[in-house]
């Protein structure tokens, strides 16, 4: 590849794929060809760069300049300007207050600016179907080292030293984990990787193994070294097509260049890897499951009477780590501890990875120092919430067994310690931003259905107490809600923590411990009034036009799909409550602020009795039970 002048690294993640990515590419390639460029410009298509709210995107090296490309028709016009003329397409950069250059490369831009890469440093710059690309960035760098400069015990000690902690969501230290799997003495020993992500809004891991598979085979390899472990799994969950072919063309290329196999390095070290696809089950994320699945037997968990390090996978010492774990080893070892360290806290070293989604502006795939707050990546990387006019409220973090967070804590750190003080979790690294259009009560609803649907059934707490304190939520929810509700969910909450079997049903009531902690006033006026303030339970809301913001524009008209607005054009229109089927669509399409949502109480009064409770109406403050957050 010496001979190409330039080079185009388009993102050919899934995201981007949906987006058209591979036709860019056929555009592109067509484009280069008609000039005669094809010979000196070469289309690299890569894993996905992070951006996914911008895709498709590519960036041309050497110059680095980075594109966001909407449709295949902006490709001609592209391939002109850049490489015919020498100049920057500036209608195909991302808007951004760029600084030391005019050239818009990733790094100015602020979705990237304030990012640390090392799990992610592969990120756009290599095609992860060619193990040479992988090489040329120092891949196996660190399998060497660790093959050939050193005895397991070191490479176990600077891994522990690092303060790497385990980034599948428990935060257990990796390096305590692989000493125990060092010292105990089997005549078989197994290394697993698991890759079975499946909280909603979470695309860490599967991003990772498309983008940059060899790193984790490497990670695992390396662990066997430090383990003497001589074969090892890799756990996916089905639905990830991609990332299971990427992952077996990346093994297969291992094998042939005698990176995996016998006598790796010729230092007369084996090891075997294989995947294992999951059924999707949700439990199969459980350490005990996931090795149970993996077995060919039912995805149960089993009581932790000891550590898979001394009896795992067939009753053999076992290490398993997440993806993102595996992931940061080869650079651990390669670089030192030092270096691993020079980035987050004492307690919190390194980077970590995260999906940013839901009412953000810039959703994607992030990872930062571990010292970075949530304010910073919510306004920097996020650059805010996505709908103009709507405010921050909440940002979810650890999936659906994790918290949310409110306002006052977007200055905290996203440590393991500070996030946990804040009633949430790291977790694998799932982030939810959401506005004040969000019910507070409806999204621990829909997270503890989804943890109640998941249980696998075999305890008791979480069989039963999940789909207890699913059926209370749903009744607040439509409006059946009675006093003592909130103490019961706080009272099956703490009973479904302290006798759950697994680390599923012990924090599945997480969701609903931190709403009522930030939000309990939404839960007391769905109770007591009535009220969804959100307009998002429809059992709990009346819709009405206040006349003296209404312009008549004649928007909800369009939007209300049951004709429930009337009105002429340019004045104020209303409301035929008998009509009206709660969809909020009036409401979230209204840009004057016009509409007004108000107790369930209203649908039955009059006209002049409604206009007086719009009236009175005033910003609902919201419940805070601060506590003090340090580092």
């Amino acid at each position: 590849m010496e001979r190409f002048r330039a080079y185009a690294m388009l993102c050919a993640g899934i995201g981007c794929i949906e987006k058209g990515a591979m036709k860019v590419k056929e555009a592109l390639e067509s484009e280069l060809k008609k000039w005669g460029l094809h010979e000196e410009i070469y289309v690299v298509p890569t894993g996905c760069d992070g951006f996914c709210g911008e895709g498709p995107v590519l960036s041309f090296y050497p110059d680095a300049v980075f594109y966001s490309i909407p449709s295949v028709e902006d490709v001609p016009k592209l391939v002109e300007e850049h490489f015919l003329k020498g100049r920057v397409y500036h209608k195909l950069t991302i808007p951004g207050p760029y600084h030391k250059t005019d050239i818009p490369s990733m790094n100015d831009v602020p979705f990237f600016r304030y990012q640390a890469l090392r799990v992610l440093r592969n990120r756009g710059l290599i095609d992860p179907e060619k193990i040479e690309d992988y090489i040329t960035r120092d891949g196996y760098l660190g399998l060497a080292k660790a093959l050939t400069r050193m005895i397991p015990e070191e490479i176990v000690k600077v891994v522990a030293d690092s303060g790497l902690r385990g980034r599948g969501g428990a935060g257990f230290p990796t390096g305590k984990k692989w000493e125990l799997g060092l010292k105990i003495k089997s005549d078989l020993k197994f290394v697993v990787c698991n890759g079975d992500e499946g909280d909603p809004g979470a695309f860490m891991d599967r991003s990772v193994m498309e983008a940059d598979p060899h790193a984790v085979i490497e990670g695992m390899i390396i662990c066997g070294v430090a383990t003497q472990s001589h074969k090892g799994y890799i756990y996916v969950r089905a639905e990830y097509p991609m990332a299971v072919r990427r992952l077996q063309k990346a093994i297969d290329q291992c094998y042939e260049a005698g990176l995996l196999g016998s006598n790796i390095f010729d230092t007369g070290f084996d090891f075997d890897l294989e995947i294992y696809q999951g059924a999707g089950a949700f439990v199969c994320g459980e350490a005990t499951a996931l090795m149970r699945s993996i077995e060919g037997k039912r995805g149960m968990p089993r009581p932790k009477l000891w550590r898979s390090a001394v009896k795992g996978l067939w009753d053999k010492p076992t290490v398993l780590n997440n993806v993102e774990t595996f992931a940061n080893i080869p650079q651990i070892v390669l670089n030192g501890s030092e270096w691993y360290r020079s980035l987050g806290t004492e307690k919190s070293a390194g980077t970590k990875v995260f999906a940013l989604t839901g009412a953000i502006k810039n959703v994607g795939l992030i990872e930062v120092p571990m010292d970075t707050t949530l304010r910073t990546i919510i306004y920097d990387i996020g650059s805010g919430i996505k709908k103009k006019g709507r405010k921050f409220k909440a940002v979810q973090l650890g999936g659906p067994s994790g918290g949310c967070i409110p306002e006052d804590y977007l200055n905290i750190f996203v440590t393991y310690e500070d996030i946990e003080k804040s009633g949430a979790i790291v977790g694998s690294g799932g982030m939810v931003v959401m506005d004040d259009s969000n019910c507070m009560v409806s999204t621990a609803k829909f997270f503890l259905d989804f943890t109640a649907d998941e249980s696998c059934g075999k305890c008791v707490p979480c069989r039963i107490g999940t789909k207890l304190m699913l059926d209370i939520l749903t009744d607040i929810c439509k409006g059946q809600g009675k006093e003592g509700d909130i103490e019961t969910l706080k009272d099956l909450s703490e009973d479904i923590i302290s006798t759950s079997l697994c680390g599923l049903g012990q924090s599945a009531p997480n969701p609903v411990l931190s709403t009522l902690r930030y939000f309990k006033n939404e839960y007391e006026m769905h109770i007591r009034d009535k009220w969804c303030v959100t307009g998002v339970c429809r059992d709990l809301c009346t819709f009405y036009i206040d006349e003296s913001l209404c312009k008549g524009c004649g928007a909800c008209v369009r939007a209300c799909p049951s004709k429930a607005i009337i009105g002429e054009k340019k004045k104020p229109h209303m409301i035929i409550q008998d009509n009206c089927v709660q969809c909020r669509s009036c409401w979230d399409t209204c840009k004057f602020n016009s509409i007004k949502i108000l107790p369930l109480s209203a649908r039955k009064a009059g006209e002049a009795e409604i206009a007086a409770m719009a009236a009175a109406l005033t910003e609902i403050p919201a419940e805070r039970e601060l506590v003090e957050v340090t580092r």
